[in-house]
């Protein structure tokens, strides 16, 4: 089992980073429980502002879903998105291609680095922690799965869940754990 960052050390990583397309990065991967393919995948048009969603397409299995985004990175994404004027990729690389995922894995380590983090953590450990810390604040397993884009109750938790239908409906009601952070 991967480790998991307590909601401290999420908020220290994220106080480390003084880029803002660093931050932007790294708490959009928080703030939506995203794998790292997912994030570098993400087009512009796929932030929702109005729903406070993010649309996730063609993840792991080829499905599409919906995951949250929270309020303090929408504000750190409009200020990125100002200063570097992205057009079709949310995070473009050098020349407008593809971010790669190498420059993130070393933007966290630096960033796990500065804040003091000893725990053997790698970027996935935002993903769990992203579960862990809606779970802890008591949101519904069903919706995590939803969330998450997991098919089988048995890779989002070790309980079983049922087979119970959940629509984006509810997804306004919870509260994302990033923004809980004090940052």
């Amino acid at each position: 089992m991967p480790e998991v960052l307590s909601e401290e050390e999420v908020t220290a990583i994220l106080k480390a980073i003084t880029n803002i397309k660093h931050k932007a990065l790294i708490m959009t991967i928080y703030s939506g429980g995203l794998r790292i393919s997912e994030l570098i995948n993400l087009r512009v048009k796929d932030i929702d502002s109005n729903r406070m969603q993010i649309r996730v397409e063609q993840s792991k299995g080829k499905k599409d879903r919906y995951t949250l985004l929270s309020q303090k990175t929408l504000l750190i994404l409009r200020q990125y998105f100002k200063k570097f004027k992205p057009k079709e990729w949310l995070f473009e690389g050098e020349g407008g291609g593809l971010y790669a995922d190498s420059s993130i894995y070393s933007i966290f380590k630096k960033a796990i680095g500065s804040a003091n983090i000893k725990k053997k953590v790698s970027i996935h450990s935002l993903r769990h922690s992203f579960t862990t810390h809606l779970l802890e604040n008591g949101t519904d397993l069903r919706y995590i799965q939803s969330l998450l884009g997991h098919s089988s109750s048995t890779t989002t938790a070790p309980i079983a869940i049922g087979d119970t239908h959940i629509t984006n409906n509810g997804f306004d009601q919870i509260i994302n754990p990033l923004d809980k952070l004090e940052l």
